[in-house]
């Protein structure tokens, strides 16, 4: 899996030396509650996490920042657990709140995006929120998804409060 580059972005693999990048994002409870986990409680329960969700998937990165080289977020596309079609994925994502409001998501949503439809040849990339989370509507919106309705009664979250998701799709050009 190749490096995807951005403007002010890296989009790199995941190691196992990003525990502690995702743990300082992974611990914040408002990260994690947008996103359906509950908040991480210490290093090794991230490591635990990356084993299973992270390292070595195909196409989830780390979002790097090239200035300074830090790990602010990750970002994926993986298989759509709602979707029967092999020539479709859903776009996730999670950033440290502390870059919220900054356009590193959408950046490197943009960059997946195209990867997804040029070099995976995609038909299709689907993405999911809560219908409280505006922040990741607006990644959506931004990027150029468009809704496609409201999954009712959809998810069990962390808490075992169950959430309506709502669902964005782009479809390739």
């Amino acid at each position: 899996m190749k490096t995807i580059e951005t403007k002010r972005l890296i989009l790199r693999p995941i190691t196992e030396n990003d525990a502690e990048g995702i743990f300082a994002y992974g611990k914040n409870e408002n990260v994690g509650v947008n996103a359906g986990w509950k908040a991480h409680t210490s290093i090794e329960e991230t490591r635990e996490i990356m084993k299973i969700i992270f390292l070595g998937k195909e196409n989830v990165y780390g979002i790097e920042s090239k200035e300074t080289g830090k790990l602010l977020g990750t970002i994926g596309l993986s298989d759509d657990s709602k979707r029967q079609n092999n020539k479709a994925r859903m776009l996730g994502y999670a950033i440290g709140e502390e870059y919220w409001g900054n356009g590193y998501t959408t950046e490197a949503a943009q960059a997946l995006i195209q990867h997804g439809f040029e070099k995976l040849n995609l038909d299709l990339i689907s993405a999911y929120c809560y219908p409280y989370n505006k922040r990741s509507k607006r990644v959506l919106e931004k990027c150029g998804f468009q809704y496609e309705g409201l999954l009712r009664l959809a998810e069990e979250r962390y808490d075992g409060i169950v959430l309506d998701n709502e669902c964005y799709v782009m479809i390739k050009k």
